[in-house]
């Protein structure tokens, strides 16, 4: 991935997890973090970090920030 890409995803990790409330969980007591949560939702669905993928795969990164922050889990 380019850095102009990078940058762009960077950007909407940070607004969405601005805004995202992660439900509690016993193996988080200070609370979960919701960058380190986008990151690993992105890397686990597409098999690799998003400074790893291709630039075409920008439309389908944005798309599962876009879902989680829509579903937070």
């Amino acid at each position: 991935m380019n850095d102009e890409n990078k940058r762009v995803i960077r950007q909407r990790i940070d607004e969405v997890a601005k805004t995202l409330k992660l439900p509690s969980s016993p193996r988080h007591p200070k609370g979960r973090n919701p960058h380190a949560h986008l990151a690993q939702v992105i890397s686990h669905a597409c098999g690799m970090s998003y400074t790893q993928l291709p630039d075409d795969a920008l439309p389908i990164v944005m798309e599962i920030i876009q879902c989680c922050e829509e579903n937070p889990f």
